[in-house]
């Protein structure tokens, strides 16, 4: 592996899920080892970075969707 590119370490530190309840873990595990996998991967460029936010979002999305189910009665 390379060294990554500030911009995609700084971007990375958003999918951490540790801090999350069960649940939401569960969720968002599997956004945070693809987007260490694409880190990995592609080339450290402005590309990259595009494509983990736009993963970045997904994954607001669906923990977000979670949260929504939740206090739904």
């Amino acid at each position: 592996m390379t060294e990554r590119h500030p911009a995609i370490q700084s971007i990375l530190r958003f999918f951490t899920f540790t801090h999350l309840p069960p649940k939401l873990q569960a969720i968002s595990e599997p956004f945070a080892q693809l987007a260490t996998q694409v880190a990995d991967r592609a080339p450290s460029d402005p590309e990259t970075t595009v494509a983990l936010r736009k993963l970045l979002e997904a994954k607001d999305a669906a923990v977000r969707a979670a949260i929504s189910t939740r206090d739904t009665p």
